[in-house]
């Protein structure tokens, strides 16, 4: 209880709470605009929360990861248009809905079962937080080390039909980090004779190429287009009497975010299809999904603003993102020199929680915003996309020379925006890339912390915890080989091609 007022005394400071709100707003109308999403938006505010307090620079960032799908829904379901990736599926039940004219009935349910995730995500974190504190002390530097090497492993695993090109592009990331002064030996590597290479490839730099500057690029070189939504009419009160009906999908799409928000690597896509396969085999009217099911749409909203929350946990106990968007935010706790990990809880608890109570005000304030403003809303969404390129474009390039003050930075930012186009084109993932990066880092410091420990390479592995986590990365290997040879072993089944046709859809 003294931690959590705490936490409240931090953010009644009138900077957080304008932070927050700017953030909660600015992620649903972010959200809200197809072609942006929150990747874009954190990475071209990065460069200024540098000079913010951390809670003021994290409650903003928080307040666009925690938003934003909020807003992506919008667009999925009054124009088959997902605002964010992560709200594809909403697209599935909420479009199906607005041509049957319940558009506002669709929108209600969807800020209804997103208010659901996100509460219950929140709430499970702050339950967990005692046993995070306590079992936080107990990871050194070779556990972090294999934690962060199993986190490697599952993003390079989540990419389905991709894993060659994820590790590949998990690997680059990895030597990325590497390049520049060495900071125990002092030595110059791979900068082949580069002065602006001494110091290194610029996360944030990098971060801005690939989300931001590629998505520029990407908007500019197709079509211009201005989606068309029209005005919702109708009480926004019926979704949470449609939720209430359902809670028990509800809970349990909130729980598979939860648990596999946890999981560096999965996170929402996973989770949905999870909890939308389980509301479809338990539902009543299985044939309604597809076509408006109520129960798909909660399945969808629900388990995707679970995992924010979840997302913090691996974040604040051990320092390991486990996706860009915390990879992005761990940026911010490393300037101001708060470390996530096992001090955090003992050093900064107050800051923990008051991370904690942000994220319940932000859905409660965008919960409140929406249920009034989301004819506002579909104006938001018209925007034209030539439009949001050159945004896009012009207040990347502001952000990164911002860094350093560098025409060098905004070279390189230029090229991994290249690089991103690149990869969007060929359809490749760019998270691995900066998950490479950022983990990869943290490995090279924990190993080079533990070698002097260590006698032979089994003593890697003599601690309970270390020896548990070598287990998880064999195992995760082992079942994904046994689901390789199933795959290509066994002929497709009629659920097989459901669930494909879904995942394309």
């Amino acid at each position: 209880m003294e931690n959590l007022l705490a936490g409240a005394e931090m953010l009644m400071r009138w900077d957080v709470m304008l932070a927050l709100f700017i953030g909660s707003i600015g992620g649903v109308v972010i959200g809200a605009i197809p072609g942006v999403g929150p990747a874009v938006a954190i990475a071209i505010l990065l460069p200024a929360t540098f000079s913010m307090d951390p809670i003021v620079g994290l409650t903003m960032l928080l307040g666009i990861y925690g938003s934003s799908m909020y807003g992506g829904a919008i667009p999925a379901v009054l124009i088959n248009t997902p605002g964010t990736a992560v709200n594809a599926l909403t697209s599935y039940d909420g479009f199906p809905m607005t041509q049957k004219g319940e558009a506002h009935r669709a929108v209600s349910i969807a800020y209804s079962a997103s208010f659901w995730g996100g509460i219950f995500g929140i709430l499970c974190l702050i339950l967990l937080s005692p046993v995070l504190a306590w079992v936080a002390p107990m990871f050194g530097s070779r556990e972090i080390f294999l934690a962060a090497l199993l986190g490697i492993v599952l993003v390079i695993l989540a990419h389905r039909g991709q894993i060659m090109a994820a590790g590949m592009l998990a690997m680059f990331g990895i030597f990325l980090q590497t390049i520049g002064l060495d900071a125990v030996t002092y030595t110059q590597r791979y900068t082949f004779g580069f002065s602006f290479l001494s110091s290194g490839i610029n996360l944030i730099v990098v971060v801005l190429g690939l989300f931001a500057l590629s998505q520029a690029f990407f908007l500019l070189t197709q079509p211009d287009s201005t989606p068309d939504a029209k005005p919702v009419s109708g009480r926004m009160s019926v979704g949470i009497k449609e939720l209430l009906r359902n809670k028990r999908v509800a809970t349990v799409a909130s729980s598979f975010g939860v648990i596999l928000g946890m999981i560096p690597g999965t996170g929402e896509f996973t989770a949905q299809f999870m909890s939308y396969t389980y509301a479809q085999k338990t539902s009543k009217t299985p044939k309604l999904f597809g076509n408006g099911s109520p129960e798909g749409l909660i399945a969808s909203e629900a388990a995707n603003n679970a995992v924010p929350a979840a997302a913090m946990i691996p974040l604040l106990a051990l320092g390991i993102p486990g996706e860009a968007l915390t990879a992005m935010m761990l940026s911010v706790f490393y300037v101001h020199n708060v470390i996530p990990g096992p001090q955090l809880f003992q050093n900064n608890i107050d800051l923990v929680y008051g991370l904690y109570i942000a994220l319940i005000l932000l859905n409660v304030i965008v919960f409140v915003f929406l249920l009034f403003s989301t004819n506002l809303m579909t104006k938001i969404i018209r925007v034209p996309t030539r439009f949001l390129g050159v945004m896009i474009l012009v207040l990347s390039f502001v952000g990164v020379y911002s860094l350093r003050n560098s025409l060098t930075d905004c070279m390189i930012a230029a090229g991994f925006g290249v690089l991103g186009l690149i990869l969007k084109r060929l359809n490749l993932p760019i998270v691995p890339i900066i998950l490479g990066m950022v983990l990869g880092g943290i490995m090279e410091v924990k190993l080079r912390s533990a070698m002097p420990r260590l006698k032979t390479p089994m003593d890697m592995i003599d601690r309970p915890i270390a020896f548990i986590l070598f287990l998880m990365i064999l195992l995760v290997i082992a079942i994904h080989i046994r689901a390789l040879f199933r795959e290509y072993g066994a002929p497709a089944t009629d659920a097989d091609h459901d669930i494909h046709d879904t995942q394309q859809r």
